[in-house]
């Protein structure tokens, strides 16, 4: 309610017209899923906890089933003499409390179903789900009482709608052009958008035991609830085959028989939402409203394999324009045509004229013939424009793997590596320090890891033959701006504008990898799956609602947990068992803490009170200080505050009389008496929290933190390097919001004065030392004043000016890179203010840090 509230608050919306899109039904309301469980229960109504018979009855179940070890294990543990007496346990055994799970506990979700399927003389099991039943528990679970979205909005970032924002589904213009759709026929409709998503996932590190779990969640849901599995807010609805069909000799017909098999499976699991969709089903959301809802289908989410799969394309060719693939790549245009949809399903169609017509209508429409495709009878479906972006596989895992080994190609590898090396301690910078060149099998998130500093890295290195390296430093810059730009929590026009700038950069500057032999060519899918982001982003929101790295944080609670608990022969049956079990846990642990609040309110928190203050960094430092007793001396030798005694005299100047000129702060702080023997607390670390950095009221908080640290001797007595942040510091209020200044900040190519201008106020500078001052020296200091709190000293670097041509950054000098002393007194060097005032967000440091 909280995040809805300040979404409404920062951007203008515009309704869909009518009033009658996701209405309710009637005034009644139905009684929530825990009331009625409540109803139904045998246990005493003083008993939240039933049926167990006390909270350590309860919390021993809850531990064993969800964070406890094996049921051997547990059952081992009670058979201990007097353990489940001195407990007071009401079982004794892991059967027992099985028996009692089953027989009590609810999840609120459909048993699975087991169904088999004969391919080629060999049976096959699927295990799954009915997917109605799946989206009543989601559209219905109290928990997400007053967090649906029931009708489809229009966000703007102006008063004058010309600006559009988007962020969750609602606001994408998928659900506005169903909505309007479906308001010519059936008015009053709640659409309810269905996404699934599919992996195939490794449940052992040796062998070969494999799992194709699919997974579902509704776009009703806003964003952040669905990628925290925490939240619950994505069900499991089915276990596919994941067999290759190896008994099939014949290489083309077995890649048919998988192709049919995948489809058959996918079309027993959705099909009632072909008529669901279409005349619609009463559905009470978790508040006890009843609604028309109409589930449709809207998004699948997968990697380039499956989604071959899933369109019936052939490999190396786009699933969703119809580019020839050997132009793939080549060039960039976001407005390409997708696929004619229409064309497709008439090609299906003449499957009953026979083999050879069917497979020459395909053929002809770009398709595998494929029997009976899921998508084929869903209602309001096009395929082409369910299929969305992914940021795994194809940015972190794709272009910029490529990348990578192209800069390495380019460079050398021991260079490389050699430059990895020599990269100090910073802000949130992975440290490489065996280099990048020979890593193996590396994760999405490490290639993310190396983004932060990739630039940096090809930054001043010459290239053979005395080729010029501006090209190389343009296109991996122009990739890099892709790819945080592409991860934006909301996005407006203008920022799609700079998502497609970005992406025209690097084809204009790509050819000089193809100059250095490198490469021959860019024909590869995922450089050219770019083009359609931002098609995906104006009809369903932000990547962050379709991104496939939560689909992959679900394997391990849906997929390789529930292997780990069965004895593995015949995993699947004991998979669902276990993960129904697991279900009834967590559902019976929502219902026990919403009887304690039915009982003693005081047992939930109360809700956060709205305010219309602009949201501000937070700052955060420990109670108990790493040094308790500084010195001046060591200040200047161990941290490198050389001149903390002058600028604490101008500060106490500036504090006593803000509104002092420079002037007068420099002559009044000759008279301010700094006394050497003075000790001070020193603090080797800032936690600061930001609440929304790009000011629409989309973002969730960002923790972040600085250090300030000398160098110190680990607990081997190794010798551990000082680290000291570069930190943005905001120094002064301008008429800018952060939205524009970052708009201006990362459009550098438009003008040099537009990116100058994006920066007034801010200041980088070197974090040297945290710290506070005592109560005898603030009492001598601040006598009629109250006493400023944790201060910071700041080492400045040069102002900023103009960003680099090429690379897009700005050049600046630091304070051993000026020798001028008496220049460095004269433009006040250093500086010392409160700590609210000398942190900026947590977005503008990490952005300094990537190079950006």
């Amino acid at each position: 309610l909280r995040a809805h509230a300040q979404i409404r608050s920062r951007t203008y919306i515009v309704r869909f017209p009518g009033g009658l899109a996701g209405a309710p039904l009637s005034h009644s309301r139905a009684p929530t899923e825990y009331q009625t469980y409540k109803d139904a229960s045998d246990a005493s109504q003083d008993n939240p906890y039933g049926p167990f018979v006390s909270k350590v009855d309860w919390e021993f179940a809850r531990w064993a089933k969800l964070r406890g070890p094996g049921s051997t294990a547990v059952t081992e543990l009670l058979v201990i003499e007097e353990i489940p007496r001195l407990l007071g346990l009401s079982y004794k055994t892991t059967a027992q409390l099985n028996a009692l799970i089953d027989k009590y506990l609810t999840s609120g979700r459909p048993h699975f179903t087991r169904w088999e399927i004969v391919v080629a003389g060999e049976t096959f099991e699927i295990f799954y789900r009915d997917i109605i039943a799946c989206i009543r528990a989601l559209f219905g679970d109290p928990e997400f009482g007053g967090l649906l979205v029931f009708a489809p909005e229009r966000h703007y970032a102006d008063a004058d709608h010309t600006v559009r924002v988007y962020f969750d589904m609602h606001t994408g213009k998928w659900w506005w052009a169903q909505q309007k759709e479906m308001e010519k026929h059936n008015p009053g409709a709640t659409i309810i958008p269905v996404i699934i998503s599919l992996d195939k996932t490794q449940l052992t590190l040796f062998g070969n035991k494999t799992a194709y779990p699919v997974y579902l969640t509704i776009g009703n849901l806003p964003k952040d609830i669905r990628k925290k599995p925490s939240r619950r807010g994505q069900i499991l609805l089915a276990y596919l085959p994941s067999t290759n069909l190896a008994h099939i000799t014949s290489k083309a017909a077995r890649h048919r028989a998988v192709a049919n098999l995948y489809h058959a499976c996918l079309t027993c699991v959705l099909k009632p939402l072909k008529i669901a969709g279409v005349e619609g089903i009463a559905m009470a959301s978790g508040d006890g409203v009843w609604r028309r809802t109409h589930p449709l289908f809207a998004v699948h989410i997968s990697d380039y394999l499956e989604q071959i799969l899933v369109v019936g394309c052939k490999m190396g060719e786009c699933p969703k324009c119809p580019l020839p693939a050997q132009e793939i790549g080549e060039t960039t245009d976001c407005a390409r045509p997708l696929r004619d949809f229409n064309r497709t399903l008439a090609a299906l169609q003449t499957i009953t004229d026979g083999p050879c017509v069917f497979s020459r209508a395909c053929k002809q429409a770009g398709i595998k013939p494929i029997q009976g495709p899921y998508w084929q009878d869903l209602p309001f479906v096009n395929i082409y424009r369910s299929i969305t972006p992914d940021i795994l596989h194809q940015l972190s895992q794709g272009v910029v793997k490529h990348v990578v080994s192209w800069i390495i190609s380019a460079y050398g590898a021991e260079e490389i590596d050699a430059r990895c090396r020599r990269f100090p301690p910073n802000h949130s910078i992975r440290l490489f320090l065996k280099g990048i060149s020979k890593l193996q099998r590396v994760t999405g998130k490490e290639h993310a890891d190396m983004c932060r500093f990739l630039l940096g890295l090809v930054i001043g290195i010459p290239l053979p033959d005395s080729v010029s390296p501006s090209q190389l430093v343009c296109a991996v810059r122009a990739l890099l701006d892709f790819m945080y730009l592409a991860q934006y929590p909301a996005h407006t026009a203008d920022t799609l504008n700079l998502l497609k700038d970005a992406l025209q950069r690097f084809h204009d500057n790509k050819a000089i990898f193809v100059r250095l032999g490198i490469q021959i060519d860019f024909n590869f899918p995922k450089l050219h799956s770019l083009d359609h982001y931002i098609l995906s982003i104006e009809l369903f929101g932000t990547t962050d609602n379709y991104d496939t790295q939560f689909t992959e944080r679900l394997h391990i609670d849906f997929a390789k947990d529930a292997y780990r608990a069965t004895n593995w022969k015949d995993e699947f049956p004991q998979m669902t068992l276990w993960l129904e079990r697991r279900e009834k846990i967590l559902r019976h642990n929502a219902y026990v803490q919403w009887r304690l609040h039915e009982i003693s309110p005081a047992h939930r928190n109360p809700p956060q009170l709205l305010d219309s203050e602009p949201f501000m960094t937070r700052i955060k430092i420990a109670r108990t200080p790493n040094v308790r007793a500084a010195t001046f001396s060591v200040a200047s030798e161990r941290y490198g505050a050389v001149f903390l005694q002058d600028a604490l005299s101008r500060f106490v100047v500036r504090y006593r009389n803000p509104h002092a000129s420079d002037a007068e702060v420099e002559a009044q702080s000759l008279g301010v008496h700094i006394r050497p023997s003075w000790r001070m607390p020193v603090y080797h670390k800032v936690r600061f929290i930001l609440e929304d950095a790009q000011e629409l009221g989309v973002m969730e908080e960002t923790y972040d933190v600085a250090h300030a640290r000398p160098e110190h001797r680990d607990k081997q007595k190794r010798l551990v390097p000082s680290r000291f942040d570069t930190v943005v510091v905001w120094e002064e209020d301008k008429n800018l919001t952060g939205m524009q200044r970052m708009l201006s900040y990362l459009v550098y190519g438009i003008t040099k004065g537009s990116a100058a201008h994006a920066l007034l106020g801010y200041r980088v500078g070197r974090l040297r030392m945290v710290f506070k001052l005592g109560k005898k020296v603030t009492e001598e200091l601040f006598p009629l004043l109250m006493a400023p709190g944790h201060l910071a000293y700041i080492e400045w670097f040069t102002a900023f000016t103009v960003p680099d041509d090429v690379d897009g950054l700005y050049r600046m000098l630091s304070f051993s890179d000026r020798t001028d002393i008496d220049w460095l007194s004269r433009s006040g060097y250093t500086a010392l203010e409160l700590c609210v005032a000398s942190f900026l967000v947590s977005f503008f440091i990490t952005v300094t840090t990537m190079g950006y």
